[in-house]
């Protein structure tokens, strides 16, 4: 068969880098860029496949995010927008690590053969591609392209210089039949920012928020982004800093990983921007935090992460549905019920999750990474999820956007002006600014803003919603962390039995106490994270805990 031969005879242009293995997770494939030439090339044939078996455009994208510029990756977009679907995360890993050319294509005419994907050139699908600033991005690039055409009757479109979220946005765009280009992208960000801006009550206008927003862009593609985006908003002022020019490099003492671990201002930030608020990317634009300086003498901050986004964006939203559900609201037959969820994991400060449970809204918890929070905040009507990394979302269901615009238009009839009529647009324009798809650093800024605006807070007023209990990470090596399994979204240990019985019993020494181990997904290292009333105790708690665990498993030095 021509195709199967077409897709051997390719293969074997790119043998597996010896002694490597390679495992896809959350973040797809990374590596130093050096060894990825194959990973890229049998990725983009996964992706092929993948796009043959939906029927559908899926997106490729080279990236390897907040890790150094010497590292790259590749991670798959499936036909929704959101990340290639846990099931045939197996299978990516197989062909990654198929030792040759023959066992490659053997494994794949199987697995096309259990799916039924046609491999003889009878569909037609396409695959988006996109890549970051990284120097070995282009050449990868080369790799993917060469991966989907040694797939019949698969074609490659390259989408050119992209963050993450914009390729994630342009396949889910796609598919719905709507325009995906980058102007469009920027178009209706830009567009529902201004109409949330145009919103805000006249009332509260004299609280308008002041100053400019300062922004680093980690030298990475969404500094330069932001830049294209800024011509087009109106009601913002923004300055940004570390575009990738005068010599700077991607995530080197700057982006929005370094400062949420490192709790200190990036590298261009200084004594000139005390007090001012200021906001951090990551490389590929896909994580988002807030800051302010707090000296002129040091590079300390107030970091305002994710947990804070989360809740900044569940108040706001959880306002719009409280005015349409008035009950003196006699304007319109009925409210808008909804079911609104907040999505976290185990890592998330305990002081964000007291907050929201004290706001009365639904708190759920998952395992960490984004595939998971992402799969239980779409089972809301409305769900929010964000990580303290500042990786995070805000999720419509389709039948809530529907009764939403009908409700719009309901009021439009009724009432137009009020503040029933201007909380359904509001929400509309939510839904059109924050990335459906996928977390968004350059449309999440833009909703934070908005939502700053609306209630006139400035970046003090919104760190001090509530103030994070201390904590501690600290992680440890074993010989197999297999030994742990956990439960409970990872905060109960159930093998080995009796260690979770000593981790509580640890844990009931101290004020406010929480604590939990869960294994590393990529080596052998258990991971530990403590919180305590005071930094001293989330210290003890969590050094006490490391100490058990290698007692129980056997281990090297505890590292931070």
């Amino acid at each position: 068969m021509a195709a199967i031969q077409n897709l051997l005879e390719a293969s074997s242009l790119f043998p597996i880098p010896s002694g490597l293995s390679f495992s896809y997770g959350t973040a797809g494939f990374r590596s130093d860029a050096s060894v990825l030439s194959s990973t890229v090339f049998r990725s983009a044939v996964v992706a092929a496949l993948r796009s043959l078996a939906t029927g559908a455009t899926v997106g490729l994208m080279i990236t390897a995010s907040h890790n150094p510029v010497g590292d790259n990756g590749v991670k798959i977009a499936d036909p929704d927008g959101g990340m290639m679907t846990q099931r045939w995360e197996p299978f990516a890993d197989r062909v990654a690590n198929a030792p040759d050319p023959h066992s490659l294509v053997q494994l794949i005419v199987q697995f096309a053969e259990e799916e039924d994907i046609p491999l003889g050139g009878m569909k037609s699908s396409e695959i988006l591609l996109g890549r970051d600033t990284r120097p070995s991005g282009e050449a990868l690039l080369e790799d993917a392209k060469k991966g989907i055409s040694a797939v019949a009757g698969v074609v490659a479109v390259d989408m050119g210089i992209l963050t993450t979220p914009q390729l994630h946005w342009m396949v889910r765009s796609r598919n719905k039949g709507m325009k995906a280009s980058e102007f469009d992208y920027f178009s209706q960000i830009a567009n529902s920012f201004r109409c949330l801006i145009d919103l805000v009550p006249k009332e509260l206008l004299k609280n308008k928020v002041e100053g400019k927003l300062i922004v680093d862009g980690a030298n990475g593609v969404g500094g330069g982004k932001l830049e294209e985006l800024k011509v087009m908003l109106t009601g913002l002022e923004i300055e940004i800093r570390n575009v990738g020019r005068d010599g700077g490099v991607l995530n080197e003492g700057v982006g929005a990983d370094y400062v949420q671990k490192e709790k200190v201002a990036p590298s261009g930030f200084g004594s000139a921007d005390v007090g001012t608020r200021c906001a951090s990317l990551d490389g590929d634009a896909d994580r988002l935090v807030y800051f302010r300086v707090l000296s002129p003498s040091s590079n300390t901050i107030d970091l305002v992460d994710g947990d804070k986004i989360l809740s900044l964006f569940a108040v706001f939203i959880k306002e719009q549905l409280s005015i349409l559900n008035k009950k003196e609201n006699k304007d319109i037959a009925s409210g808008l019920p909804a079911r609104l969820g907040i999505v976290q994991t185990a890592y998330a400060n305990g002081a964000s999750t007291d907050y929201l449970k004290q706001l009365g809204l639904e708190v759920v918890f998952t395992p960490t990474g984004v595939k998971y929070l992402h799969k239980k905040a779409s089972e809301y009507d409305i769900g929010i999820y964000f990580e303290a990394n500042g990786h995070g979302t805000v999720l419509f269901s389709e039948d809530f956007i529907s009764r939403l615009e009908a409700k719009q238009k309901e009021l439009a009839s009724s009432c137009a002006g009020s503040e029933y009529h201007n909380a359904a647009l509001r929400l509309l324009a939510v839904t059109q600014l924050i990335n459906q798809a996928v977390g968004d650093a350059l449309s999440g800024l833009l909703l934070v803003e908005a939502v700053l605006q609306y209630f006139g807070w400035s970046i003090q007023r919104w760190s001090e919603l509530y103030h994070d209990l201390p904590s501690r990470q600290l992680k440890v090596k074993v010989a197999d962390r297999t030994a742990v399994v956990t439960a409970n979204a990872e905060t109960q240990v159930v093998k080995p039995l009796g260690l979770q019985a000593v981790i509580d019993a640890e844990t009931v020494k101290h004020s406010r106490g929480r604590c939990f181990i869960r294994p590393s997904g990529t080596e052998d290292i258990i991971r530990v994270y403590a919180e305590a009333s005071t930094q001293e105790a989330a210290d003890s708690l969590a050094q006490s805990v490391v100490q058990h665990v290698a007692s129980v498993l056997g281990s090297g030095n505890p590292q931070k």
